[in-house]
């Protein structure tokens, strides 16, 4: 008895362990059907054989119970699965066009610049949201096709498992249920019949119980066949279309990744154009702020430059018969001409009035005793018999309007230190070569050479030591007392302080039309016959300036100076208008492309006189008419048009602006190390005989559009598997390649090969079969059965500023 106890107790204690393991691994809540399934899955339904349809054990009953909620389990799942499928589908469609909305916002929207023309890097950003957009329609395309197909794909072959296999089953399983009912039915009737009957009505009882029972095991035997049928149908009707489905997403998403890696050398030639970008506003930006503070102080504008030609308001006295009253006009003097044009302000008249050109010949200030009102001055002109009086605005204004009609009454100046200026003579020479001399010995390697600043009190120390009139030019440059830093700040102060910058003032016009030109092979042969226009020593200096330069850029791999960031430095330094205005600073960027085109073109622009000019780009329509296949570019330049209506500014030509006294200020160069960052090692100088045909030697990297390196061509139908169901991919809009200014880096690698050394068009620039067009195609026609880091965040050069 107690080994019958005790081994009740092992049971038990075994038991409650078994049962506690089962707790651990199933959830705190299992349903019936979840058990259901996990026992399913461990141990797995028991086979239904057909002789077990004749027997109809309890056995054979229980095992076709498991069936039957096995087939329940499945069809509430797939009516879920075709649920989710479906808000899958459509949270996608909504996606893709919401997508879509964002691209033609953006293709919707052009940039408005300010100035008569662009830089390459400008027109880059300008075409930038229609390349955006352009990327996302592609993928977006590809996406809704996806949606076109996802129904195929996923929902009907779903529905069609679930209303004709399993609807199937169900109608079997209810006339297995009817038949058997009809058979026990049968049956117990037949049980009952009283052995006294006579023999006909039981043989007819006997006959209609073997026909209940025929129909009985037929139900059965169909009712398992299709349970068999089902359960193995299940196995790949259900699996096939959600493996298709998610093909379709994957191969969309690989796609994508195709198209992202296409798009990479646009995004990195378009970061390069937004730095360069960034770094023309960086090194403008005091400058404007600085103009803008003097501007607010109208009293100081005689001092700093003349207008040419001069304008304002003036009030003019008219006589009338009935007395006399003054008129209010805007009025513009051009010096060369004597010309003053008077333009009616007054804001009352009905009629629109044109403007008045009155030829001067002489101009008087009206004594104050002889008229009531102040600030007036008197003009003799060719037009009129009677002097014609004008009042200015204040007495500042009248002496301005004076000095520049050559008035005969003196001038009231205000005290204007006149300081001494720089000049381009021999003892200049011998500073800049002793600086060069200095820079190319101890200072090649140093990073931020000319960008970092040094010391201003170092700075007028060694300008007032070197030039000074008793003893100039006897300064050890080599001696402790200087750094490089020191020695680079005085050569950009002794070049800003010229009395005319170095490439001077009569061809500063010229040079910034070479610069915005859009042909590229005019834009070097202009700047190389205007710089045989400089006088014999500026060219000397220039020359010798320009080869130090490319020696310090030579070595930009350790001191990160490249030709571009140099010339953001040097732009402003030699080169400048004659007076300061917003328009002069939005030119200074054209003025860097002058400086980096010297520093990449040096030996083909100083060991050649310059040849023919080419023709200049048409002036009516803006466009390019020479080819420019010889020239390194990427596959379809853009052809850039200008506005018609907007004619291209003319600089203007005030007299010489006095030039400062070597004074360096705190905004010299204000460049420091951690402002601004390093350069990114792809805008390197590239090897000027890569350039194609060997002609020009220019080097440009524009940019191309992504889509052209999508194979196939804009327009081209192309079969996707060979003879298998092709698309055709038409695009709706052809983009052309995008410009960049010129002696930029070569492009990042591209996964297509495109060299520039050659001339001749390689293979690659023909069309080839995408690597993941066979997916795409899967898909399409179904059912079946890192990138590149980002370039580096825009390193801030700040130029030298204009004192």
């Amino acid at each position: 008895m107690g080994r019958v106890q005790g081994d009740s107790s092992r049971s038990s204690n075994h038991d409650t362990a078994t049962r506690k393991k089962l707790d651990q691994r199933l959830p705190q809540a299992p349903t019936d059907t979840m058990v259901s399934a996990a026992l399913v899955q461990k141990m797995g339904h028991p086979p239904l054989e057909f002789s077990d349809c004749y027997l109809d054990s309890p056995e054979f009953r229980e095992t076709l119970k498991c069936y039957e909620l096995e087939l329940e389990r499945t069809s509430k799942f797939l009516k879920e699965l075709i649920k989710d499928g479906n808000s899958v589908i459509t949270a996608i469609k909504g996606y893709s066009v919401a997508v879509q909305r964002f691209s033609q916002t953006l293709s919707g929207f052009q940039f408005a610049f300010i100035g008569d023309s662009l830089t390459d890097d400008e027109i880059n950003i300008a075409e930038s949201f229609q390349e955006f957009a352009g990327l996302l329609q592609e993928v977006e395309h590809d996406r809704m096709m996806l949606v076109q197909n996802a129904s195929d794909l996923l929902i009907k072959p779903l529905e069609k498992f679930r209303k004709e296999q399993i609807g199937v089953t169900k109608d079997k399983r209810k006339k297995f249920e009817k038949e058997s009912e009809k058979y026990y039915s049968q049956l117990d009737k037949h049980l009952n019949l009283s052995a006294k009957k006579k023999e006909s009505q039981l043989q007819e009882a006997d006959e209609l119980l073997d026909k209940e029972r025929v129909n009985f095991y037929e139900s059965s035997v169909e009712y398992v066949y299709q349970i068999h049928q089902v359960q193995d149908r299940k196995k790949f009707d259900v699996v096939e279309p959600v493996l298709a489905f998610l093909h379709s997403i994957l191969t969309l998403n690989n796609l994508t990744v195709e198209m992202t890696q296409d798009f990479m050398p646009y995004k990195q030639e378009l970061q390069l154009s937004l730095q360069n970008t960034r770094n023309h506003y960086e090194s403008t930006r005091e400058e404007m702020e600085e103009l803008m503070k003097r501007m607010k102080h109208p009293s100081q504008i005689c001092k700093m430059h003349n207008f040419i030609p001069m304008e304002g308001y003036l009030y003019c006295q008219e006589k009338w018969a009935l007395g006399v009253s003054w008129v209010k006009y805007y009025c513009k003097y051009h010096k060369e001409g004597r010309l003053l044009v008077m333009v009616p302000c007054e804001q009352k008249t009905t009629t629109k009035q044109g403007p008045t050109q009155l030829t001067l010949k002489s101009c008087i200030r009206r004594k104050t005793e002889s008229i009531d009102k102040r600030f007036c001055f008197d003009v003799e002109t060719n037009e009129r018999n009677t002097p014609v009086t004008f009042q200015a605005l204040s007495e500042g204004d009248r002496k301005l309007w004076m000095e520049a009609m050559d008035g005969k009454e003196p001038i009231y100046h205000s005290p204007i230190h006149k300081q001494a200026e720089m000049e381009l003579n021999e003892v200049g020479f011998k500073f800049v070569r002793k600086c060069i001399n200095y820079v190319e010995t101890k200072g090649l390697t140093q990073e931020g050479v000319y960008r970092t600043v040094g010391s201003n009190i170092q700075v007028q120390k060694l300008l007032n030591a070197f030039f000074d009139p008793t003893n100039p030019g006897d300064v050890d440059l080599h001696s402790s007392d200087w750094d490089v830093k020191t020695i680079t700040s005085a050569l950009k102060f002794y070049l800003r302080s010229l009395s005319e910058p170095l490439m001077t003032y009569s061809l500063h016009r010229d040079l910034m039309c070479a610069a915005k030109s859009d042909n590229l092979d005019f834009r070097l042969s202009e700047i190389h016959s205007l710089t045989y226009k400089l006088p014999e020593k500026n060219r000397e200096m220039l020359e010798m300036l320009i080869k130090h330069l490319v020696s310090v850029c030579s070595h930009s791999d350790e001191n990160l100076m490249t030709p571009s960031n140099m010339a953001v430095i040097f732009g402003p330094t030699l080169m400048r208008a004659k007076e300061e205005t917003v328009a002069a600073m939005l030119d200074i960027k054209f003025q860097n492309i002058v400086v980096e085109i010297l520093i990449e073109e040096y030996k083909k622009i100083f060991s050649c006189l310059p040849e023919d000019s080419t023709a200049p780009p048409n002036a009516e329509n803006g466009q390019d008419d020479s080819s420019i296949s010889d020239v390194s570019v990427s596959p379809v330049p853009l052809q850039r048009t200008k506005p018609v209506n907007c004619p291209p500014m003319i600089p203007k030509e005030p007299p010489p602006r006095q030039a400062l006294m070597p004074r360096p200020t705190n905004r010299l160069d204000r460049h420091s190390d951690a402002d601004s960052g390093k350069v990114d090692d792809a805008r390197q100088r590239p090897d000027p005989s890569s350039a194609a045909n060997g002609e020009s030697g220019v080097y440009v990297s524009r940019v191309p559009s992504f889509q052209g390196r999508r194979p196939p061509p804009k327009g081209t139908s192309i079969n996707r598997e060979g003879d298998s169901d092709g698309l055709t991919r038409t695009r709706s809009t052809e983009k052309p390649a995008i410009c960049r200014p010129p002696v930029r880096p070569p492009e990042p690698p591209s996964r297509y090969l495109a060299t520039r050394k050659s001339p001749r068009v390689q293979p690659a620039a023909r069309a080839r079969p995408h690597p993941m067009l066979p997916l795409k195609q899967s898909f399409l026609g179904m059912p079946p059965g890192k990138c590149d880091e980002y370039v580096q965040k825009p390193f801030l050069c700040l130029r030298s500023s204009l004192s």
